[in-house]
């Protein structure tokens, strides 16, 4: 069992910068690979980022890439998500997730190995 409690989401402007937090608890390391998505009202959830505890790889979605930049924190087992030039078209509820491969993270319905946080709202405007 892993539990996932994500935070740091708030209302900025356009261009400004957030860091979300993913604190994890119980099993963390049972599952190898964390990853972040969002999804915007009437959209369907996308993937955003993703990172190895064991290696500390990350992938990102093009639509991020130079922008946002996950990690890890061992230690603490927190992921985070730096996102700096924010856009409005950024605005989303913003899911942390566990899953035991990335392969298995990027799967749009769950293979049944994963964890989902609560989610935090990001909120960009003009």
């Amino acid at each position: 069992q892993v539990q996932l409690v994500e935070s740091g989401g708030g209302l900025v402007q356009t261009g400004d910068s957030l860091r979300l937090s993913c604190a994890t608890s119980g099993r963390t390391f049972s599952r190898d690979f964390m990853g972040w998505f969002r999804q915007a009202p009437g959209e369907e959830r996308e993937f955003v980022a993703a990172i190895s505890w064991s290696s500390g790889n990350t992938y990102s979605a093009d639509s991020v890439k130079g922008r946002f930049t996950i990690s890890r924190d061992n230690a603490k087992k927190t992921v985070y998500l730096q996102m700096n030039s924010l856009k409005p078209e950024d605005t989303a509820v913003y899911y942390c997730a566990a899953d035991i491969s990335l392969r298995s993270l990027l799967l749009r319905e769950a293979a049944g190995t994963r964890y989902w946080g609560q989610g935090t709202q990001v909120t960009v405007s003009s």
